[in-house]
């Protein structure tokens, strides 16, 4: 009977081991499967991390931009001596007088047009308009005073001295060098504005007369 019993216990050892053996093996194989199916579907998988380095400009910074209005990058003061001579029979009438005038070169941020300023990618790129004359009435007439007089003038006479005076300023003082230091001027100071505002890249040029036909 004890032959019996003993030989049914270890039929049931052997029965138990077998079947341990048989779970463990087949939970293996199926770790090794699962594994080796992962690894072929993401072989070709590759994870990457990107900084997104694209900005935009806020209506908000737009509108501080251009609530700027005019802009002037460069004063030019400068002076004339003007004169005109009357002939008469009795003799020759003369008139001298000086001028005195600051010539305001700049741009009007109001003259820009949409989409003047905007993001390409982590870069700002503004178009500003041209450089210009900011104020018209740049002949100081307080200043002004009579050099040299001869003889009796009249207003339409101290107007057209006034004239002349008034376009030689402008072509001594509109050239194209104190343009281009106006230009100079504008870029630095617009690039320093942008980038207190956060933008670390900047781009900045200025519209032309063919683009402005172009429009």
């Amino acid at each position: 009977m004890e032959n019996k019993s003993s030989g049914n216990f270890k039929y049931f050892i052997s029965h138990v081991s077998r079947t341990i053996w048989l779970i463990i093996g087949a939970g293996l194989l199926l770790i090794i499967t699962i594994a080796a199916g992962l690894y072929f579907i993401n072989r070709n998988n590759h994870i990457t991390l990107s900084h997104d380095r694209k900005i935009e400009i806020t209506p908000t910074q737009l509108e501080t931009i251009e609530a700027i209005g005019e802009w002037e990058f460069l004063a030019i003061t400068d002076e004339e001596l003007v004169d005109t001579v009357r002939k008469g029979f009795f003799g020759d009438s003369e008139l001298v007088r000086i001028y005195y005038g600051t010539l305001r070169l700049g741009i009007n941020l109001r003259d820009a047009e949409p989409g003047w300023i905007k993001a390409d990618h982590d870069t700002i790129k503004a178009v500003l308009p041209p450089i210009r004359l900011l104020d018209k009435d740049f002949i100081d007439e307080a200043k002004t005073r009579s050099f040299y007089e001869q003889g009796n003038w009249d207003a339409k006479a101290r107007e057209q001295l006034y004239d002349k005076a008034y376009h030689t300023m402008l072509r001594r003082c509109m050239t194209p060098s104190n343009i281009k230091s106006a230009e100079e001027n504008a870029s630095r100071q617009f690039h320093h504005l942008l980038t207190s505002m956060g933008f670390e890249f900047v781009q900045i040029r200025f519209k032309t007369t063919k683009e402005e036909d172009k429009g």
